[in-house]
C-alpha cells in the first residue's frame, strides 16, 4: 500500500524487524523456485526435443513448483504494495484520510484471509489421501501451498497494519468491519429470499466499494465471494480455496513467470538498446522519426515482459532525452508512450492473450497469429497523428547515418531482432509451447548478454528474480480470485441470464461485437486485463460464439479494448504508469493524450468491423 505523509513512519522495532526478516526469507525462497522452474523446463524441453526421451513427472512436479511460486509472489507483492489496486480515488485524498483509508483497506485484506484460513485448511486435509500418479505423493503438498500463502500474507498485512497506521485507526477500520459484518450476519435470512439481488450487493456494492478504497483487486474479489457464499447461500466457504488453486495452477499460466523473468533479461542484457540504436539509424534523421522508431521498438520488445511498465521502462530512457532537444514536450512525448502501450496490447507473447487461451480454450497458437496484424492498424493510426504533429519539426541537428554504419548497427542488433520472431514463430508453427519458449528465450537471452555483447550485469539478476515472483505473484492471485468469483456468479445462472440478454441486443452480431468493446474499455480502466477476462471471458465467450463471432477476433477485441481503457485516464493506471516513467505530471499530460486515443478508437473500430484484421492469417 502506498504511505502518505500523514501516516506514521515505519518504526524500528519488534514490527520493523520482523518485516525485514520474513521479507529476507519469502523473496529468497521465491527467487529459488523461479531458477528451479526455469531449470526443470528447460531440462525437460530438452530431453523431449533432443533426446526424445520426456520426462513424465515433469509436469506434475512443475505444477507444484508454480503453485508455491504463485502463493510466495504474492506475499512479496503484498509486502511490496505492488499487487493490481484502483488508485484514482484514493490518490486525490488529503493525507489524514488516505491514512484512514489504507488503514482500512488492510484490515478488509486481513479480514478476508482470516476468513479463509480455516476452510482451506480443510480444503488441504481433504487432499491428503489423493495422490499424484506419476509422483505418486500426497496432492496436499500442492494445495498446501495456498494454506501457507494466507498464513504468509496475513502476517504480512498485520505487519504493514502494526506499522503504518496508528492505533486509533486501526481501532476504527476494525470496529467499520466488525459492524458491516454483524450487520450482513444478522441480514443473512434476508439475504437468501433476495436471488439474484445479491451479485448487485456483493459483486458490484463490495467489489466497487473495497476498489474505490485502494484494496488489491485480488482481495476485493476474494471479499466479495466469500461474503457472497457465507451470507446469502448455503454453499459452504470451502469452495472457495479449491477454485483459487484452479485458477493458479493451469500448465499455460507458467509462461507468465518465464515471460516475465524474459522481459527483464532483455533490459539487462542489451537487446532493447542494440534494437533501437538500429532503428534510430533507419529512420531518427526524419521528422518525427525518434516517435516512429518508439512505436516500432515497442511493437518489437512488447508483450515480452509481462508487464506493460517494464516495456515501456526499456524504451523511454533510451529515446525521450534526444527527442526532447527536437522539441518535444514532456506531454506529447508521454501521451505517445502511453497510446503505444495500448496499441501493442494484442502483440504476441502477450500475457493477456495467453490468460485469454487459459480461461476461454482458445488457441494460444490461433491468439497470437491473429494479434500481429491489429496492433500494426494501431501502429498506423499513431503514425499518422505522429505525422500531423510533426511537420514542422527543426531536424538541422538530426544525425544521418551511412549505409556502413547501418550495416554494423544491424549486425549488432541482429540478436535481438530475431529474438520476438523466433517466439512468436515457434508458437504459431507448433514447434513449442509458450513456456518452452519463453524458457529457450532465456537461456538465449543469457547467452547473448554474456558472450555477443558482453554487459550482462550478474548483480541484478537477484532482484529480477524477486521483482518476477512479485510481478507473477500478483497476476495469478488475481487469476485465482477471479476464477472463484467467476464460478460463484456461474452457480448463480448469471452466466444464462448474461447469454439471454446478450443474444437480444439490437443490431444482432455488430450490436454485440460493439457493446463488448465498450464494456471491456470500461472493465480495463476499472480492473486491468488480466482480472477483467479471467472474470468475464468465460461469461461472454460462450455468447460470441453463440452470436456467431469468431473467437480469435472476439478475443482481440476484447484484448485490445481493454488496453484502451487501461491507459485513458482518469482511472486507467496504465496512463499515470507513462506519466512516472516519462517524469511527468498527469495534470500536463491528460490534454495531449486525446488524438493519440482518437487514432486508437478509430483503429478499434476497423478491428471491430473487419474481422480479416484478426482472422485473416489464421
Amino acid at each position: 500500500m502506498d504511505i502518505t505523509a500523514a501516516t506514521p513512519a515505519p518504526s524500528h522495532g519488534l514490527f520493523a524487524r520482523f518485516d525485514k526478516g520474513l521479507g529476507y526469507v519469502v523473496e529468497a525462497a521465491a527467487a529459488v523456485i523461479v531458477v528451479a522452474e526455469l531449470v526443470l523446463l528447460g531440462a525437460a524441453t530438452t530431453a523431449r526435443y533432443v533426446f526424445n526421451s520426456p520426462f513424465t513427472w515433469s509436469d506434475e512436479l512443475a505444477t507444484i513448483l508454480f503453485v508455491w511460486l504463485a502463493v510466495l509472489g504474492a506475499v512479496v507483492a503484498l509486502r511490496r504494495g505492488e499487487h493490481m489496486r484502483l488508485t484514482a480515488f484514493v490518490r486525490n485524498l488529503s493525507p489524514a484520510w488516505r491514512a484512514r483509508v489504507d488503514a482500512l483497506a488492510l484490515m478488509l485484506v486481513c479480514t478476508v484471509l482470516v476468513a479463509l484460513f480455516m476452510p482451506t485448511w480443510e480444503h488441504v486435509e481433504s487432499h491428503l489421501p489423493s495422490q499424484m500418479p506419476v509422483l505418486e505423493i500426497s496432492e496436499a503438498f500442492r494445495e498446501a501451498a495456498i494454506l501457507v500463502g494466507i498464513v504468509l500474507m496475513l502476517m504480512t498485512a498485520i505487519d504493514k497494519l502494526v506499522q503504518h497506521s496508528t492505533p486509533w485507526q486501526i481501532f476504527g477500520s476494525l470496529a467499520l468491519v466488525a459492524v458491516v459484518g454483524a450487520g450482513l450476519y444478522a441480514a443473512a435470512p434476508v439475504l437468501e429470499d433476495l436471488g439474484n439481488y445479491n451479485l448487485l450487493i456483493f459483486f458490484l456494492g463490495l467489489v466497487a466499494v473495497s476498489m474505490v478504497i485502494g484494496m488489491p483487486i485480488a482481495f476485493s474479489f476474494l471479499l466479495a465471494t466469500v461474503a457472497y457464499l457465507q451470507f446469502s447461500t448455503t454453499v459452504p466457504v470451502l469452495i472457495v480455496p479449491g477454485r483459487v488453486s484452479e485458477g493458479m495452477s493451469h500448465m499455460v499460466l507458467l509462461a507468465v513467470p518465464m515471460f516475465v523473468l524474459l522481459g527483464a533479461l532483455i533490459e539487462v542484457a542489451g537487446l532493447a538498446r542494440a534494437m533501437i540504436a538500429f532503428l534510430v539509424s533507419l529512420i531518427g534523421h526524419l521528422r518525427g522519426g525518434l516517435q516512429y522508431v518508439l512505436l516500432g521498438a515497442m511493437y518489437l520488445v512488447s508483450g515480452i515482459s509481462g508487464a506493460k511498465a517494464a516495456d515501456m521502462a526499456a524504451i523511454a530512457p533510451a529515446l525521450f532525452p534526444e527527442m526532447k532537444k527536437r522539441g518535444s514536450s514532456d506531454g506529447d512525448l508521454v501521451s505517445l508512450l502511453s497510446a503505444s502501450a495500448v496499441m501493442s496490447e494484442t502483440i504476441p507473447p502477450s500475457i493477456v492473450l495467453i490468460t485469454v487461451g487459459s480461461v476461454t480454450g482458445v488457441s494460444i497458437a490461433a491468439l497470437f497469429t491473429g494479434g500481429l496484424l491489429p496492433a500494426v492498424v494501431g501502429l498506423i493510426a499513431l503514425a499518422v497523428v505522429v505525422f500531423m504533429q510533426t511537420r514542422g519539426e527543426d531536424m538541422s541537428s538530426a544525425k544521418r547515418f551511412d549505409a556502413a554504419a547501418k550495416l554494423k548497427l544491424f549486425a549488432v542488433a541482429l540478436p535481438g531482432l530475431g529474438l520476438p520472431i523466433v517466439i512468436r514463430s515457434a508458437v504459431v508453427e507448433g514447434v513449442a509451447t509458450a513456456t518452452e519458449v519463453a524458457t529457450i528465450g532465456v537461456v538465449y537471452t543469457v547467452i547473448v548478454g554474456v558472450f555477443f555483447y558482453r554487459c550482462f550485469d550478474w548483480r541484478r539478476v537477484y532482484p529480477i528474480l524477486v521483482d518476477t515472483a512479485s510481478l507473477s505473484g500478483a497476476i495469478l492471485l488475481v487469476v485465482g480470485a477471479a476464477t472463484a468469483m467467476a464460478w460463484a456468479l456461474t452457480q448463480s445462472g448469471f452466466s444464462q441470464q448474461l447469454v439471454d440478454l446478450m443474444v437480444g441486443v439490437p443490431g444482432g452480431r455488430l450490436g454485440f461485437l460493439a457493446i463488448s468493446a465498450l464494456a471491456f474499455v470500461v472493465l480495463g480502466s476499472v480492473l486491468e486485463g488480466v482480472p477483467a477476462i479471467v472474470l468475464f471471458g468465460p461469461l461472454l465467450f460462450p455468447v460470441a460464439r453463440v452470436m456467431g463471432v469468431n473467437e480469435v477476433h472476439y478475443a482481440i477485441v476484447a484484448v485490445f479494448s481493454m488496453g484502451l481503457g487501461l491507459f485513458t485516464p482518469p482511472f486507467g493506471v496504465g496512463f499515470y504508469l507513462a506519466c512516472a516513467i516519462g517524469r511527468a505530471s498527469p495534470d500536463d499530460v491528460i490534454k495531449y493524450v486525446w488524438p493519440h486515443l482518437a487514432a486508437l478508437v478509430v483503429a478499434l473500430l476497423l478491428i471491430v468491423l473487419f474481422p480479416w484484421i484478426s482472422t485473416g492469417f489464421l
